[in-house]
């Protein structure tokens, strides 16, 4: 039996979304694993507690920006700390430039690991290619799409990449039965579309609430629900009144029982313009059995097969999103064949359990004493 890892993540986001959910969605399955998993990031960050209060061991540091503080701060614990530790996987650029420049300065450091998990562009230069390139052992991306660009468009060689997206628990992200979910929920019994996403400017809820008005008169039994929370909350609640759907809109916010909402839903929809990899909220869909409607960005077509999972439709494109949606709003055999092709695909190819054994095998490949 191969011994156990102890696994370092630093994470210098404050905010809340996909990346940080995958972070401990990954921790929490190497630790049952056997393995000892150690998190840094800043005290103030939400990632924080919701690790805290996952039990994963964390270590507060002061790494939120790109400075001296932080980078001594980082250097310290590897001092105290680094030589019990096989590997560090870093996630956004700010603690990957502070833990790469802090590993040179710990005689002994752990190697790296970098995760890349969005699609927007990396900046063309000599540092970034020594991060990317130098600095780290490996890195993994959230879908083959991002490898692709950036070996196009930054030079990096494929083979320093490897693309491991994000895995769902398929036990807790299965269809049920859609009437009981609505009921449970205290939502009315009417066709039901709906949107997981953190509410920012690039998921398209703008987007998303033109073409549900814009399809009023043909659908207007239809209900939309935005789940998640976010900086647009407000300016998007205020576009509804002004559409004139507040009857036919909710926001519910945050949620912990996304199963449960997603099973109230007869259609998924994400239509977002950029900085994607493969959203776990259209993985979490699929696995519920619900068709999908999104936008070919980042590698959300390694997910959505469009014709065969669901559709997708041009970005920031309020007329072909309405379209997409009308296709699929008023043919419900389509759907349930979108939705069971979906379940399938997303069964064979983003279980949790898949990308659990991909990063464990980065991890011992390129982890201290490997190769």
């Amino acid at each position: 039996m191969r011994p156990p890892l102890h696994i370092l993540h630093t994470e210098s986001s404050c905010g809340w979304g996909g990346q940080e959910i995958r972070i401990l969605t990954e921790a929490e399955g190497m630790v049952r694993r056997g393995h000892r998993v150690t998190l840094i990031c800043p005290p103030q960050a939400r990632i924080h507690d919701a690790a805290l209060a996952r039990g994963l061991t964390v270590a507060a540091l002061p790494i939120a920006r790109k400075n001296l503080k932080g980078l001594f701060a980082l250097a310290g614990w590897l001092a105290r700390h680094g030589r019990g530790v096989d590997v560090i996987n870093t996630h956004s650029s700010t603690d990957s430039w502070l833990t790469a420049l802090a590993a040179r300065l710990i005689p002994g450091a752990p190697p790296l690991v970098r995760t890349r998990h969005v699609s927007s562009p990396v900046s063309d230069g000599r540092a970034t290619f020594w991060l990317y390139q130098r600095a780290v052992r490996h890195v993994a991306v959230t879908g083959e799409a991002l490898r692709r660009q950036l070996h196009q468009e930054n030079g990096f060689a494929l083979e320093s990449m490897t693309s491991v997206p994000t895995g769902i628990d398929l036990a807790r992200f299965a269809p049920a039965d859609r009437r009981a979910a609505r009921a449970a929920l205290g939502l009315p019994d009417v066709p039901t579309l709906g949107i997981l996403a953190t509410l920012r400017n690039w998921k398209g809820h703008a987007y998303l609430l033109d073409a549900f008005a814009a399809l009023g008169t043909d659908f207007p039994d239809w209900r939309l629900v935005c789940i998640g929370d976010g900086p647009q909350r407000a300016n998007l609640e205020r576009r509804v009144a002004e559409l004139g759907l507040s009857d036919r809109v909710a926001f519910p916010g945050n949620r912990d029982d996304v199963p449960d909402w997603l099973n109230a839903l007869d259609l998924f929809v994400l239509p977002s313009y950029g900085d994607e990899g493969v959203p776990q909220s259209i993985l979490q869909a699929m696995a519920c059995g619900l068709p999908v409607v999104s936008t070919p960005v980042g590698a959300i077509a390694e997910a959505v097969a469009d014709g065969e999972t669901g559709l997708l439709v041009p970005a920031r494109d309020a007329q072909g999103l309405a379209a997409g949606l009308a296709r699929l709003m008023r043919d419900p055999e389509l759907r349930a064949r979108f939705g069971a092709a979906g379940q399938a695909r997303a069964s064979e190819r983003f279980g949790q359990e898949r990308m659990l054994d991909a990063m464990e095998t980065l991890f011992r490949r390129h982890a201290r004493g490997a190769g």
